[in-house]
């Protein structure tokens, strides 16, 4: 026998030795994995039986990577809602615990991306991989954790920024019947951000895949994509994902507010949101309440939108703004749903079929629109320059319905109607077309020191539009002194105005 290099120990010996040493020093290491069964499947909602540890929202998990979110726990099923294409579920499949809730990927990787709430790109692009991912639902900061809303988001939008204006860390809800241009606002209030440091989302719930595709092929040729995150759910995908895509779309949100940085986020629209959980609700068979609405269709917005705020500098001193979008029926803002909102929110802006079908865009409703922050929320020198033209527009409405009766008017009657025409030319505004603070101010001084009085109405809008152009023409220094937040001292508002005569000379030559 061949000497095995140890004496008296022959290779049998060494391998039962090596045998004995594995088995010795191996230790099983066994995972406990809860499986269930799939008892039925229906319209987006599975029943489940066999998981009785599940607990409530979480996560679980099908075959073919198909997962849905425990929401009914009763004592001898769950109802699961499903988050993907179901049509290959079928009774009897196994189905199985995760131990986690819903999440999203988050980082700053995700601008310029289309995606879906899971995270999954519609872009065509490769799919996007982070390290970091955020849960869907995530408490809102507490109060003392909060600061005053002070700083204007400028929409661009002439008559929001003067009447209704929007502040970082604020919530304001832009309501009205269908096709009246709420997304319009919403998305312009998108494009006005380019070049001011805000992030912005655009989450689409239930919409048509050709109405999406339109603003994201907006944003790209207008290079709003570089700062912006699309989350997308169409009308034909599940109700779970229309359900779900806000929450997911607020948490990317809050990836940046905890950096630092500002956001605003649009909810398109939260009207199909509260009909998709509606659905989930009947189809899962809880009690139905007002409109068949469940009883916490009010928690389900609330828990969301108190999620925008401006954070204390404390925490990095980034704000979440919110734009949420609801639609009305026949102009009913008191029905269900657009009174909850209108209850949670800082603020409304209202669309008028009446102004749309009178061409007044966008269609605002000054009487109906109303931001509780108000001029906190605006520069000092756009805020002293607005000061008083809500009210001399109110005035000109009321006047204006009493003379469609043929009535005689005195001459300040007269002046308040002129001077009205010219306030309701200066809030017309093409889709899209977005101007910056310093051409807003430009015409906004030149109209309220009645510079376009002399001029006949139908020339009014051309003149604007030149004035607007010699905003190009004001000193750089006097343009970062408004954005500044300072208000303007007498040389520099004799300035803008000397600007604006000069725009109006021709003008004035053939009044």
């Amino acid at each position: 026998m061949a000497n095995s290099g140890i004496t008296g120990t022959s290779p049998l010996d060494l391998t039962l030795a090596g045998i004995r040493e594995g088995r010795e020093s191996w230790s099983a290491h066994l995972d406990m994995v809860e499986e269930g069964t799939v008892m039925t499947v229906l319209n987006g909602i599975a029943k489940v039986g066999g998981l009785p540890g599940v607990g409530f929202e979480e996560l679980v998990r099908f075959r073919d990577d198909l997962y849905g979110i425990a929401f009914n726990i009763d004592p001898d099923e769950v109802g699961v809602v499903l988050l993907g294409d179901y049509s290959r579920l079928k009774t009897g499949d196994r189905v199985w615990r995760t131990g986690r809730v819903t999440d999203v990927p988050v980082g700053s990787a995700l601008t310029g991306r289309v995606i879906d709430p899971l995270g999954n790109p519609l872009d065509g692009q490769q799919a996007f991989r982070s390290a970091e991912r955020w849960p869907i639902e995530r408490p809102a900061p507490a109060i003392m954790d909060r600061a005053p809303v002070s700083t204007p988001l400028q929409s661009g939008i002439k008559v929001i920024d003067a009447i209704v204006p929007i502040g970082r860390g604020q919530r304001e809800l832009i309501l009205g019947d269908r096709q009246t241009g709420k997304t319009s606002i919403a998305v312009s209030a998108i494009l006005n951000q380019r070049g001011k440091e805000v992030i912005c989302i655009y989450c689409a719930i239930g919409q048509k895949a050709a109405s999406v595709a339109r603003v994201v092929a907006e944003f790209g040729r207008r290079g709003a994509m570089e700062y912006t995150v699309v989350v997308v759910t169409e009308g034909n995908d599940p109700s779970g994902l229309q359900y779900i895509a806000p929450y997911a779309a607020t948490s990317i949100a809050e990836y940046f507010m905890a950096a630092g940085r500002d956001v605003l986020i649009v909810y398109d629209d939260l009207t199909n949101h509260a009909r998709a959980y509606r659905e989930l609700s009947l189809l899962l068979k809880r009690p139905p309440g007002r409109e068949a609405f469940p009883g916490d269709i009010f928690y389900i917005h609330s828990r969301l939108l108190e999620r925008a705020t401006h954070l204390d500098r404390s925490l990095g001193g980034g704000s979440l703004t919110a734009l949420p979008i609801v639609e009305t029926e026949a102009q009913n803002i008191s029905a269900y749903i657009p009174t909850n909102l209108i209850s949670i929110t800082d603020g409304q802006i209202y669309l008028s079929p009446a102004h749309f079908e009178l061409g007044i865009l966008p269609a605002v409703d000054i009487a109906r629109s109303v931001s509780r922050v108000g001029g906190k929320a605006q520069l000092s020198a756009y805020r002293l320059a607005t000061g008083s033209l809500k009210l001399a527009y109110s005035q000109f409405e009321e006047l204006e319905n009493f003379a469609r009766f043929g009535t005689r008017l005195d001459d300040a009657s007269r002046r308040i109607l002129d001077h009205g025409v010219r306030i309701r030319e200066w809030f017309k505004q093409e889709e899209y077309d977005v101007l910056s603070m310093t051409e807003q101010l430009l015409v906004l001084l030149a109209l309220t020191e009645g510079r376009f009085s002399p001029i006949h109405a139908d020339r009014v809008r051309e003149a604007m539009d030149a004035v607007r152009r010699a905003a190009a023409d004001v000193p750089a220094e006097l343009s970062l002194n408004i954005l500044s937040n300072k208000e303007l001292n007498s040389d520099e508002r004799s300035l803008l105005l000397l600007s604006a005569d000069h725009a109006l000379e021709p003008f004035m030559k053939t009044a």
